[in-house]
């Protein structure tokens, strides 16, 4: 990782650490590498989605981790300067910036802790289709709903899910949330 941080831009790498921050504050609901990657590769620099994922991923687990341990600015960058693989001299001051200035904020309890283990629903997005043929059938008229559900994993990663239902598969699915709201006007 510590390869590929370094073909990150400061400026970048710093919009990425002040994202993680934010979710770990709670402040956004994920980080959004599709978008920044995309950005970054406008910039031309080759790096993939998969790279810059595993990078926000240990980002997060560093600020985290740095949180829990209450650690200072200066500890946060003498453990970093003792580590393994060195991070290139930009990135620990993107690091040290980024910390000085938003880390304190970061409030670790135990339920943010314990609720951090699930992903979070972001957003639902859903189409009606008709499949009207194909090269082995030649009328098929067949309707289905596609379902795109966005959802922020644990260290803010946001990702889309997609999935096709049959009519009867999507009236179930729309039963069982219409028990869900049921079920959470009484609470």
């Amino acid at each position: 990782a510590a390869d590929k941080i370094r073909l990150i831009p400061q400026d970048f790498l710093a919009e990425l650490c002040e994202q993680i921050i934010q979710h770990l504050n709670h402040k956004i609901l994920g980080v959004n590498t599709a978008e920044l990657c995309q950005r970054i590769q406008t910039s031309g620099v080759e790096i993939n989605i998969g790279d810059l994922a595993k990078i926000a991923n240990i980002l997060s687990f560093l600020f985290s981790t740095a949180a829990r341990n209450n650690l200072s600015t200066e500890e946060l960058v003498t453990t970093l300067g003792s580590g393994i693989s060195t991070l290139p001299k930009h990135a620990v001051q993107v690091i040290r910036h980024v910390w000085n200035e938003q880390g304190k904020a970061i409030a670790v309890s135990e339920d943010a802790r314990n609720m951090a283990t699930v992903g979070q629903f972001v957003d639902m997005k859903w189409k009606l289709g008709v499949a009207m043929s194909s090269d082995t059938c030649r009328s098929l008229k067949y309707p289905y709903v596609t379902v795109t559900l966005t959802v922020a994993d644990p260290s803010g990663q946001i990702t889309d899910k997609s999935f096709e239902m049959t009519i009867p598969q999507f009236k179930n699915f729309f039963r069982q949330f219409k028990e869900m709201a049921s079920v959470l006007e009484t609470v």
